[in-house]
């Protein structure tokens, strides 16, 4: 006889998804209520402006897409890319290649900008590809490549795109809630997130929001959107906000309780407080592992606080290492991905699960089965160097 399943209770510091809290799973719990319920619709609202605060946005068109992120990505560009249009991608790790294949998969053309893993976006690079083609319609790139732990500069980005006249996608997927995301004064026309990384909420939801500029080529469309189900101006009739909305699909009614949650909770702590919060933490774990003679993958000043890229030690077995966190300290930390699999860690420091007591707990833990495995580290000085941190605030 088959019986119920009961996960064990892990300490999540990989790429996501990360420790959801106590608040937000207690949301999960209460009772679902139809997706047409005049008490559902008012929290849809609700959620929508929360969702507004947490993108620093105006913008009507913002709304959860009941999906992960890689719906979220997929709805901004089948709405926005038409055959034959040309769209600049930036690649510099996993993420920007997913952007390419929509815009194939669109019938647009990928010009394909890419810079090396480990680093930002170069703008001078984006500026060339302009200029080399003058006809783009769109820019498309990562603010927060979560394969790499880098950040690059949306606001100098999104600034050449609209100067050469051409919209801009972006991938917030790992940013939204953990460092500054705004994509008013940055003038982001399209963006896109996860629910399970810095807002600590579970996943399989993918906040999204589109400019007026944006809304506009929606609107001036020649050819059906490929994906019913993402289409936004079908997807708008059931959250636009009118009084009479039509029916498009059965929301995820208990999941959005937790976003809902979850948003509150970020705007009790305040976008500044949750961004300090967030890199206070990461300037302590980096303390702590640069003491234990680890190395960081990227340089500091493009690095992500909530996304730890680690380089992994000569003769050290990564997958033995990471199972053995997993088996006896209950600790999940990330693999390196494509051309970073076997050569780096990634350490997550999203949402609730940046917190004091987890940096000290993956110290803790790393060096212990590093010492084990004869890794050549410096041992007894990584909590001290991270307290350090810690008693400085």
């Amino acid at each position: 006889m088959t019986h119920s399943f009961y996960p064990p209770q892990r300490t999540l510091m990989g790429p996501g998804p990360s420790d959801v809290s106590a608040r937000v799973l207690g949301a999960l719990a209460r009772p679902t209520i139809g997706h047409l319920d005049p008490k559902f619709l008012q929290l849809m609202d609700e959620i929508k402006v929360l969702l507004q605060f947490a993108f620093q946005t105006q913008n009507a068109l913002t709304l959860p897409i009941s999906a992960p992120g890689s719906a979220g990505m997929e709805a901004c560009f089948v709405n926005l890319v038409a055959p034959g249009d040309k769209v600049i991608v930036c690649q510099n790790g996993v993420f920007g290649g997913r952007m390419k294949e929509n815009v194939e998969r669109c019938g647009g053309t990928a010009v394909l900008v890419e810079d090396p893993w480990g680093e930002p976006v170069s703008v001078h690079k984006v500026e060339a590809a302009f200029d080399a083609h003058p006809d783009t319609a769109m820019l498309a790139f990562v603010h927060a490549e979560t394969s790499t732990g880098v950040r690059s500069d949306v606001a100098a980005l999104c600034a050449l795109a609209t100067h050469r006249g051409a919209l801009s996608i972006v991938d917030a997927v790992t940013s939204l809630g953990g460092i500054e995301v705004s994509v008013d004064k940055w003038g982001v026309d399209a963006m896109y997130s996860g629910t399970q990384k810095c807002l600590s909420c579970v996943p399989g939801m993918s906040p999204i929001t589109f400019s007026e500029r944006a809304v506009e080529r929606i609107n001036r469309r020649q050819h059906k959107v490929q994906s019913w189900f993402l289409d936004m101006q079908l997807v708008m009739g059931y959250w636009g906000g009118a009084s009479k909305r039509a029916y498009h699909h059965t929301a995820p009614i208990n999941n959005l309780y937790a976003l809902h949650e979850a948003l509150v909770m970020l705007e009790e702590e305040g976008l500044d407080a949750a961004q300090a919060r967030h890199l206070h933490n990461h300037r302590a774990l980096v303390a702590g592992l640069e003491a234990m003679g680890l190395t960081m993958a990227v340089a500091p000043q493009f690095r992500l606080p909530q996304l730890n890229s680690v380089l992994i030690p000569q003769g050290v077995d990564d997958a033995a290492l990471r199972t053995a966190l997993l088996d006896e300290f209950d600790l999940e930390i990330g693999a390196g991905l494509g051309a970073l699999a076997g050569k780096t860690w990634r350490i997550g420091l999203m949402g609730c699960a940046s917190c004091e007591r987890n940096v000290a707990y993956c110290l803790t833990a790393l060096e212990a089965i590093l010492q084990r495995q004869g890794a050549a580290i410096m041992t007894g000085r990584a909590l001290n160097a991270a307290r350090a941190v810690f008693n400085a605030q």
